[in-house]
């Protein structure tokens, strides 16, 4: 299979429309029909069902899916680290990290200061970003290396070496009455009236249903919380640094967490090699 095919049937099983899919990839509708009827006969496998009420995957088809956006985003990464190697080579060296804004801060610093004092150490590139976003950077090249936090990111196809494991608190407004309490339960924290826990994008960019607000970022998550409108459970270090009009109570009961330092399997990377042993270090 051809790259240019994998981008084709891509597009179509995410629009599930062809001519929708067409517009998204600048080209015809028939010859994007013909690829994809050709890509069939070759697999030997119908891949999608075409019918009055529109477009569907086949079980093959979803396979196809998940190895296609797979093997798409592992050319992308090759492209990148390439370009990002040959530059290196030619101005100052760095390295990507890819972290979770609002989350694992006083780790974070650690592991930075720890790196500084590793023999060779380069500049160290910090990638701020939203809720899931560290794995699809670390996977397309865009990062060397990232935090990510078990069960929550997805550490499929990476080394990775644990950090630290922490329970959960809640986050609420100040003055909330349970925030005197010392520990509270899962089901006390998602039935609160009033502070409906938020809502975070999915990969593709939708929000799930629900009754909490949509959230996007750290900052207008902790911003709903002062203002009385959600609450959150977040791992027990983002209680550091807690600003005023917030209060952090334990939930016993939710899943612990545990921050993994991840990178790809391939890297060759001595930088990535030294943020490990400093990671493992602390």
């Amino acid at each position: 299979m051809e790259t240019r095919e994998l981008r084709y049937f891509v597009a179509v099983a995410e629009e599930l429309h062809f001519g929708r899919a067409a517009q998204r990839l600048g080209i015809a509708q028939p010859p994007l029909s013909r690829a994809i009827s050709g890509l069939e006969r070759r697999l030997g496998a119908a891949l999608l069902e075409r019918g009055s009420r529109g477009t569907t995957l086949t079980g093959a088809g979803a396979v196809l899916l998940r190895e296609a956006r797979a093997a798409l985003d592992a050319v992308a990464a090759a492209e990148r680290r390439t370009r990002r190697a040959a530059q290196a080579a030619t101005s100052r060296p760095a390295v990507v990290l890819a972290a979770k804004a609002g989350a694992s801060g006083e780790l974070l610093a650690e592991l930075l200061d720890a790196y500084a004092c590793e023999p060779g150490a380069v500049a160290v590139d910090v990638m701020l970003c939203g809720p899931g976003e560290q794995t699809r950077v670390l996977r397309d090249g865009r990062a060397d290396v990232a935090l990510l936090h078990r069960p929550f990111d997805d550490t499929a196809g990476f080394d990775t070496e644990d950090l630290r494991t922490e329970g959960q608190v809640v986050i609420l407004p100040a003055g909330h009455p349970l925030g005197t309490r010392p520990r509270l339960r899962l089901a006390e924290v998602t039935g609160l009236p009033g502070l409906p826990l938020p809502r975070w994008p999915r990969p593709d960019g939708t929000f799930p249903d629900g009754p909490g607000p949509q959230v996007r970022d750290h900052t207008q998550l902790t911003q709903l919380i002062t203002l009385g409108r959600a609450c959150a459970v977040v791992p027990e270090s983002g209680r550091t640094g807690l600003r005023g009009g917030l209060t952090a109570v334990p939930v016993h009961d939710a899943p612990r967490v545990t921050t993994v330092i991840a990178w790809p399997p391939h890297s060759r990377s001595t930088a990535v090699a030294g943020l490990v042993r400093a990671a493992a270090s602390l």
